[in-house]
């Protein structure tokens, strides 16, 4: 008997897709960056991110 394939539908992994726009020179970084480990640039920018986020700061502003 034959199998039916049936895809799954995109972002049913639990990711989402986004897209950002980056400054060309910050890309290329990122991308020597990617290119010295054994990660995607996905799997990088994830885990910087979620980094980033656990160690960053809302300054207030002062009126």
């Amino acid at each position: 008997m034959q199998k039916i394939i049936v895809p799954k539908k995109k972002g049913e992994d639990g990711y989402k897709v986004t897209s950002v726009r980056l400054p060309e020179e910050l890309l290329d970084r990122l991308n020597r960056f990617t290119a010295r480990t054994e990660l995607s640039r996905n799997e990088v920018i994830i885990t910087l991110l979620s980094q980033a986020l656990d160690i960053a700061e809302i300054k207030e502003t002062q009126d």
